[in-house]
C-alpha cells in the first residue's frame, strides 16, 4: 500500500506513469532515485506519447527486469524467470483493464489537439492513468511478494 502512495504522489507531482512505477520500487531494486526518474522518462504515455504500451506497464516491466533480469553474473535461468514474471504481470494488468495499450486505455489520441483536449476535459490523467499506476504497483507487489 505504501508503494502505491509513493507512485501516485510521484505521478501527481508531474512525472509520468512509467517514472511513478519505477520510482516506487527504486529503493527495493537498488536503483538511485535520479537514475530511476531518468531511465523511465521516455516511456510515459505509451513510450514518448506514442500511446503504445502503457507507461505504467513498461515501468512495471523495468522493475521486473531490475529484480529478476539477467546480467553478467546471472544465468539464462534468470532471463526465463524474467519473461515468466513479465507475462504474469501483463496478463493480470490485461485482466483488470482488458488491454495494455495506452491509446485503448484512454480512448483518445494524444498526438492530436482534439485528443489532448478530450484527455484534459475528461480528466483522464486523474482517473484512467492513476488507476493504471495503482494497479501496476499492486500487481508488482504481489509478484515480488
Amino acid at each position: 500500500m505504501e508503494k502505491i502512495k509513493v507512485a501516485v504522489s510521484v505521478f501527481e507531482g508531474g512525472f509520468n506513469c512509467a517514472q511513478a512505477v519505477v520510482q516506487a520500487f527504486a529503493e527495493q531494486t537498488g536503483l538511485a532515485e535520479r537514475t530511476a526518474y531518468r531511465i523511465a522518462c521516455g516511456f510515459g504515455a505509451g513510450m514518448g506519447r506514442r500511446q503504445m504500451t502503457c507507461g505504467a506497464v513498461t515501468g512495471g516491466i523495468m522493475v521486473l527486469g531490475m529484480t529478476y533480469g539477467r546480467d553478467l553474473d546471472r544465468t539464462d535461468i534468470d532471463k526465463e524467470k524474467t519473461y515468466q514474471k513479465v507475462n504474469e504481470f501483463m496478463q493480470e494488468f490485461e485482466k483488470r483493464h482488458a488491454t495494455t495499450e495506452c491509446r485503448e486505455l484512454l480512448g483518445c489520441d494524444l498526438t492530436t489537439e482534439e485528443g489532448r483536449k478530450l484527455f484534459k476535459e475528461f480528466r483522464l490523467h486523474s482517473t484512467v492513468c492513476v488507476k493504471c499506476v495503482e494497479d501496476a504497483v499492486s500487481i508488482l507487489d504481489g509478484l515480488l511478494g
